[in-house]
């Protein structure tokens, strides 16, 4: 375990292991970078593979206030700074794809590649009104609602299925880890404010765009936007939810290799 200590004070957690190429994994909103953990597994006997837990959620502090995905960017910046790491292949699912699409944009110098997996470029009126009831169901205390409805929108049938026990136990433990709610409100707020598709052409890095085509959280149509707007991105389709790097590592890991060898 690693602490980056930004430039405002908040701690943010991270770690590294492996070594190689460096690739570093972003998560989603929930933020806690033990999402990858089935691909790290799958990574690390020929990658530097760095994970971070963003400033909000996981690990990491949890300052109050307005947060942006730009500044979570510049977080990861300061984490590969840390590490003596020049370049590093760029990996973000869903909240973690808009972040890499940020860094592309404004630190340019510092991908070797980006693969924005189940992510948007810009939020459309679907977005804004499912995540205006999630952040509504968190502003009136309503946070076991809130994790259940992440699980209906993230996971297949056939996943929910087989794993009520643990998906119980998640929502038995939300409170916990969304605490402080103006936090994890204010987290959704950021995604709603993100709009960067207009400059998606200025990435010029290889580009690799991941999607599930039966994705319900963020629906496959954002991810098809976002490859035809990337000169050479190359988009591929995948079955599995809007979770599939969590539920199919081996899937996931199998696609960023192929990619990252090429």
């Amino acid at each position: 375990m690693s602490i980056h200590v930004a430039k405002d004070g908040c701690r943010i957690h991270y770690e590294a292991e492996g070594s190689g190429p460096p690739v570093m994994l972003m998560p989603g909103l929930g933020g806690d970078g033990r999402f990858w953990n089935g691909v790290v597994a799958l990574l690390t006997d020929r990658y530097r593979v760095i994970t971070l837990d963003h400033r909000g959620a996981g690990r990491s502090d949890r300052p109050e206030g307005e947060y942006r995905i730009s500044v979570i960017s510049e977080d990861i910046v300061g984490i590969l700074d840390q590490e003596k790491i020049e370049r590093a292949h760029l990996v973000g699912h869903s909240t973690g794809g808009a972040i890499v699409q940020s860094l592309a944009l404004d630190a340019p110098d510092r991908s070797l590649s980006c693969t924005i997996s189940g992510s948007w470029a810009r939020p459309d009126a679907r977005m804004r009104m499912l995540f205006g009831v999630r952040s509504s169901l968190l502003r009136e205390g309503m946070v076991a609602e809130y994790q259940t409805l992440t699980h209906v929108l993230g996971y297949t049938p056939e996943w929910i299925a087989a794993h009520g026990e643990s998906l119980e136990a998640a929502v038995a433990s939300a409170a916990e880890r969304l605490t402080p709610l103006p936090v994890m409100e204010a987290r959704i707020r950021m995604l709603l404010d993100f709009d960067r598709f207009a400059e998606l052409g200025k990435i010029k890095v290889p580009v690799l765009v991941i999607a599930a085509e039966d994705d319900l959280m963020i629906p496959m149509q954002h991810s098809v936007e976002i490859a035809e707007a990337i000169e050479g991105a190359r988009l591929v389709r995948v079955q599995g939810g809007h979770f599939y790097p969590a539920t199919k590592p081996d899937i996931f890991a199998r696609l960023l290799d192929e990619f990252l060898k090429r």
